[in-house]
């Protein structure tokens, strides 16, 4: 009788602190109570349609009503050749992206921040931060008449005796034009982080390593680079997360008939299967789950990775 009403006692307590805190930060919740509604909303009510990944789905019995059939959906999903394809195609296409974009907004933030003009500084900023806040469908309208056979860039190639080239004509053409504008498009608006990391370091250390006779490139690899260090490994970690559903928007608004395999990854794929080819969303579904379950496999791989290396994760 005396440890229960120990234990009794433990819980009224534990209750008068969690009340008494809510009491003290009441108006902290106030304002966090709209974004959590909104995250309720959008984030967490939808997800009861995962369950359709594992039912026949029929528009007249709606979501809840329709019959189950296990992994069925899954069963379909794996025997399709053409999905491992995708599925590969993505991997590829997204390990690229960390390979030739991932750096190039470190790169940028490192150069931005070894300008000494304010203004001139300030202007290439504004310059190259620009670009990330033109949607893909103007920007690619942008890249295929710059592009295009009749085009500024073939008319220059002309101009300089070379032969015109179909380059969105070309499958092993159409793979680095995705690199180079999705480069365009978002390093300086990503380069922004870097940025505001390196302004925050000790600029003693610059001090003292000139003094030691140190050269620009040698304070950028042995002071710069090792500082913002935590900041690149957790900028990798959640881009490593979303390394099965990134690109869509571009992909789908710079693709064309001959160069739809090079291009095709599994947010194509699903979306070709849900809207164009049939309605099959059941199926869509599961190919959908299949892949929020490996990006957050790769995420929990890369942060346990980073929290090794540098002893911070995002889900420290």
């Amino acid at each position: 009788m005396a440890q229960l009403q120990e234990v009794d006692t433990c819980k009224v307590k534990k209750k008068r602190k969690i009340l008494t805190e809510l009491h003290a930060n009441r108006y902290l919740y106030l304002l966090m109570l709209p974004g959590i509604v909104l995250f309720l909303i959008f984030c967490y009510y939808p997800m009861y349609g995962i369950t359709l990944a594992f039912k026949e789905y029929n528009a007249a019995l709606g979501i809840l009503r329709s019959p189950w059939v296990g992994l069925e959906n899954f069963k379909s999903l794996f025997t399709d050749s053409y999905f491992w394809y995708v599925l590969f195609n993505t991997l590829k296409i997204n390990f690229g992206r960390i390979i030739f974009e991932f750096p190039m907004p470190i790169i940028l933030a490192i150069l931005f921040s070894e300008l000494r003009g304010k203004k001139r500084k300030k202007l290439l900023q504004t310059v190259y931060t620009f670009p990330h806040f033109i949607s893909w469908v103007i920007l690619s309208g942008i890249v295929i008449n710059f592009l295009d056979y009749s085009g500024p860039l073939n008319a220059m190639l002309d101009s300089l005796g070379f032969e015109r080239q179909a380059f969105l004509g070309k499958e092993n053409a159409f793979v680095p034009i995705i690199y180079i504008s999705s480069i365009w498009k978002d390093a300086g608006y990503s380069s922004i982080i870097y940025l505001a990391a390196i302004t925050g370091i000790d600029h003693g250390l610059y001090e003292a390593a000139s003094l030691d006779g140190a050269n620009r490139i040698q304070r950028i690899w042995h002071i710069t680079l090792p500082c913002i260090r935590g900041t690149i490994l957790m900028l990798l970690t959640l881009y490593a997360g979303r390394i099965l559903n990134d690109g869509f928007d571009q992909i789908m608004n710079l693709s064309n008939p001959v160069v739809q395999t090079a291009g095709d990854i599994l947010d194509t794929y699903i979306y070709r299967i849900t809207f164009i080819t049939g309605t099959d969303f059941a199926f869509s579904t599961a190919a959908g789950l299949f892949k929020s379950v490996v990006n957050v496999t790769i995420l929990l791989f890369v942060d346990r990775v980073s929290k090794r290396l540098e002893g911070v994760g995002i889900l420290s």
